[in-house]
């Protein structure tokens, strides 16, 4: 009596007889309890199960009711079921559970060498099957993965139970159940490769020839990729007539000696210990993985270095013979002839010259023949492609092969299987110990800034610190401040960086590599040095290539597995410095006219982006769109988090943009990306960025004449001024805001007259805030104009309830919310929540506030708006404070500190608790936005 896993999900007695599990879902919390027998399963992954990411809206009152159920259902059976926190936990023995006997069938067999007992033991195994695995579960991601686990351990079961069968010569026994599996599955090459050994020991070859050619189309078709090495040595074994039980063919000659060509151990070797732990754990003599893998990484960053140290260290593993080949992926005299290295090699395993084949095919089958039955290690260096390798993989289960590449060779992965390792620069402390066994330890220590300094000028690439070194080693004279200093002007750096005769050196490791690159990928790299920021995102990418985003992705993905850029995130990559150095080289050479051109084209995107980026806080911003700008594709801003998501991500870069477009006399694009960015800042907080920008489009306004626009900055100024507490200079720039503008300038004027009330109002001067405020109300109703009503309506709200008229405050609050009701996370919607609470607690009804105050709060934690969130914290932890409630108030006002933290201003944090001896009975005027 157990539970049945391997087909529908279902309890059966001992007699077979099964007893239903009521719901599908009541059905998939029992498999994921029985699949994690004796082991606690979380409430979270529970509710993963049911309902992927659309829970409902009581999700762990569902969970217990079916909890309860089955509780009920199992009364009577050996299992225990119990609620252990985080979640529950199913008690039994695992040989009840035949997903789980069907593992511990096969661990049995995996501990025997006998074939026949563990061929027995794999078809009890296989014989649990009585279908689909989780066959009747609801369809969710993590009932689709639980499937596919057990659905690859009846094919690791299978692929065993043949492998097994072949051995004992009775391969056609497992002939009906590989081919129902292929015609299920015909790309899992492995299994198809046993059909064809099956097959072929079967008598019938030319059913095996039939199953081999199927198999290639549908990889052309389906992956577009060639058989690997497991099924091209099937058909190779079908054509020449060897049978799989039987040896290899003998070697022409034995070798007389074990062949070792490693080169000879890196000196001043420092750090990657984890990389060679996990070339141990892939390639070692002791290895858990398959025997390939794949080390990758920028030029200069020490692969070859880090594994033929890890190989020499390995070698007494391979007792038959350690093979080397530098296959000069990226040499400008071309790269090796695979054909030549597959000579060297057959020589080395002692095959006499007269017998090494002519063509590459030949002697590539005479390597795999030759490799098959002994333990060796092939170390190939400086791949291009993954071509370059596909010949020169031993066949044995006792070989290892590691491969080196600037590139990915992510087909490696792909159709062989390989596992692949990225390494990356030094970490500080190695780089600093590669300082000191260079220089010695004494002369880095006398220099401690210097030498910090020193590493990361080389961006931490080990090629770039030996070059440092072996310049400061040439100069006994020198300190390493002196070369510091010359490292510190990027003009030179690259050059600085190179030996004397400039053969080796880090320009010249990225010149090698930049022109492997594909057309797009080689355009691409000098047009983002114009960019300022340290990632670049892919639609900024594709608005300097002037491509599609499908195109530029394949460019900067080609830029990736070349190690040029690095994907910190889907479709955002980030550059070290020396390649953003090399980039600037390559951009420089560029006709002046392609360069302003390029820089045109990135403001003219950040530009239109951030246009869109405020439409989705404030729907009725009509954006300014840069002439030739209609094909530029634009991220996809689903909503308000993800929109000030992408602010947070993209301010470094508008920040700088607005700073270089005004040193280049390019003040209309200056002021106008300055303007975009003033919405965008105070959703995100940082309020010092904020006005450091506004500063500088607003003196590109004055460079411009652009009275509009010297007006739209001043107001965007003054408000930022107000926020950091500088109304008095705030006061003056919204006043002459009011005075550049008159009516007939609709939207601009009337947010220049809400900015000068609200800096009004911060001065003290309630009264006279109001006046303004109730004009540029006047001027909202009267012409209809929408752009900036919800700010001025909630402001005015703020006014009101500062004035001591909390009904006025409560109706504009509410006027605001219904000109926003279709996107309630937008700025003025929450400010309208906020003071929509202010009014309420002062028309004496503290439950109505308290319940504004809590909507308020949940619009700013799913907005993703800091800024607000941290005010609505501070001000409610006020409104506690005055009904008595002080340990709640305290914890709203620690997370409002660790808001205006998070947004740089740490004065503010640390004087919140002060906060709460302030009379919360008068609140103060909010701050503009």
């Amino acid at each position: 009596m157990g539970i049945r896993l391997l087909g529908p999900v279902e309890l059966r007695l001992g007699t077979g007889a099964p007893t239903t599990v009521g719901g599908a879902q009541r059905r998939a919390v029992l498999a994921l309890l029985a699949l994690e027998l004796n082991r606690t399963v979380a409430v979270e992954r529970l509710v993963e199960l049911l309902w992927d990411d659309e829970p409902p809206a009581h999700p762990k009152a569902a969970l217990q009711g079916h909890i309860a159920a089955l509780r009920k259902t199992l009364t009577g059976w050996p299992f225990e079921l119990t609620t252990r926190s985080p979640g529950y936990h199913l008690t039994g023995d695992p040989a009840a559970v035949d997903a789980l006997a069907a593992e511990e069938l096969a661990a049995r067999a995996a501990g025997t060498d006998d074939d026949a007992t563990a061929a027995a033991l794999l078809e009890q195994a296989l014989r649990l099957w009585q279908g689909a695995a989780l066959a009747d579960l609801p369809s969710t991601a993590l009932s689709a993965a639980l499937a596919r686990r057990l659905d690859g351990t009846r094919t690791e079961l299978l692929t065993a139970w043949a492998q097994r069968l072949l051995r004992l010569r009775r391969g056609f026994a497992a002939v009906p159940a590989l081919e129902q599996a292929v015609a299920a599955d015909g790309l899992r090459e492995p299994v198809v490769a046993l059909l064809v050994r099956c097959l072929h020991q079967s008598g019938r070859t030319s059913a095996a020839l039939d199953a081999y050619h199927r198999a290639r189309a549908c990889l052309a078709e389906e992956l577009g990729v060639s058989p690997g090495r497991e099924l091209q040595q099937a058909l190779s074994d079908v054509l020449t007539d060897e049978q799989p039980d039987e040896q290899p063919t003998p070697a022409p000659s034995a070798p007389s000696a074990v062949s070792d060509q490693l080169p000879a151990p890196p000196r001043g070797f420092v750090g990657r210990e984890a990389e060679e732990r996990w070339l141990d754990a892939q390639c070692g003599p002791d290895r858990t993985g398959d025997g390939l893998a794949v080390v990758v990484g920028p030029a200069g960053v020490g692969k070859t270095a880090t594994v033929v140290r890890w190989a020499h260290r390995a070698a007494p593993g391979f007792p038959d013979g350690r093979l080397f080949v530098d296959l000069r992926g990226f040499d400008p005299a071309g790269p090796a002839d695979p054909a030549h290295a597959l000579g060297r090699f057959l020589r080395a395993l002692g095959v006499p010259e007269p017998a090494i084949p002519e063509d590459r095919p030949a002697r590539a089958a005479l390597f795999r023949e030759q490799t098959r039955t002994r333990r060796m290690l092939v170390v190939l260096d400086n791949a291009c492609s993954a071509d370059d390798v596909a010949d020169l993989l031993p066949a044995g289960p006792g070989c290892a092969a590691v491969v080196t590449s600037r590139n990915s060779l992510e087909e490696l992965v792909v159709a062989d299987g390989a596992a692949m390792l990225q390494v990356d620069v030094l970490p500080d402390a190695d780089a600093h110990r590669l300082l000191e066994l260079r220089l010695t330890a004494e002369r880095v220590a006398a220099e401690p800034d210097a030498a910090r300094r020193l590493v990361e000028l080389c961006d931490r690439l080990p090629l770039a610190l030996r070059i440092a070194a072996a310049r400061l080693t040439a100069r006994p004279g020198w300190q390493l401040a002196d070369l510091v200093a010359e490292l510190a002007d990027e003009r030179t750096r690259l050059s600085t960086l190179a030996t004397p005769d400039g053969s080796i050196g880090v320009h010249s490791a990225l010149t090698l590599t930049h022109r492997h690159l594909a057309s797009d990928a080689r355009n691409l790299l000098p047009l983002l040095a114009p960019h300022p920021g340290i990632e670049v995102d892919l639609y900024a990418a594709a608005a300097l290539l002037r491509t599609g985003t499908e195109a530029t992705r394949l460019a900067l993905g080609s830029l990736a597995a070349h190690h040029l850029l690095t994907e910190t995130a889907p479709g955002r990559f980030a550059r070290h410095d020396l390649v953003r150095l090399y980039g600037a080289e390559l951009f420089a050479e560029l006709p002046a006219a392609h360069q302003r051109d390029a820089f045109h084209r990135l403001v003219d995107y950040e530009l239109l982006a951030a246009g869109a980026a405020i439409r989705r806080l404030n729907p009725y911003h009509k954006p300014f769109r840069p002439p030739g700008t209609e094909h530029l594709a634009l991220p996809r801003l689903t909503d308000a988090r993800a929109t000030l998501a992408w602010c947070h991500a993209e301010e470094p870069v508008l920040r700088a943009l607005v700073t270089v477009a005004a040193d280049r006399g390019e003040y209309d694009r200056a002021w106008r990306l300055a303007r975009a960015t003033a919405t965008l800042y105070y959703g995100a907080g940082r309020v010092h960025d904020r006005l450091s920008c506004l500063r500088v489009g607003l003196h590109a306004a004055r460079q411009s004449g652009d009275r509009e626009g010297l007006a739209a900055m001043e107001a965007a100024t003054a408000c930022a001024l107000g926020s950091s507490g500088r109304v008095a200079e705030a006061l003056p720039l919204a006043g002459q805001a009011v005075e550049r503008t008159t009516p007939d300038d609709g939207d601009l004027h009337i947010h220049a007259l809400s900015v000068r009330a609200s800096m009004t109002a911060l001065t003290g001067d309630q009264a006279g805030a109001d006046r303004l405020s109730d004009a540029a109300l006047a001027l909202i109703r009267r012409t209809g104009l929408r752009e900036h009503a919800a700010t001025v309506l909630s402001n005015a709200a703020a006014l009101k309830v500062a004035l001591g008229a909390p009904a006025a405050a409560l109706d504009l609050a509410r006027e605001t919310r219904d000109l926003l009701s279709a996107q309630p996370t937008s700025n003025a919607y929450m400010w309208a929540m906020v003071n929509e609470a202010f009014a309420l607690h002062a028309l004496d009804d503290p439950h109505g506030a308290e319940l504004a105050w809590r909507e308020a709060l949940h619009l700013c934690r799913s907005s993703g708006n800091v800024r607000l969130h941290a005010l609505a914290c501070r001000h409610f932890a006020e409104f506690l404070a005055s009904l008595g409630r002080s340990i709640e108030a305290a914890d709203h006002l620690r997370t409002a500190a660790e808001l205006y933290t998070a947004q740089g201003d740490g004065q503010l944090a640390q004087n919140l608790d002060r906060l709460l001896s302030r009379n919360p009975a008068s609140p103060q005027p909010l701050e503009a936005t």
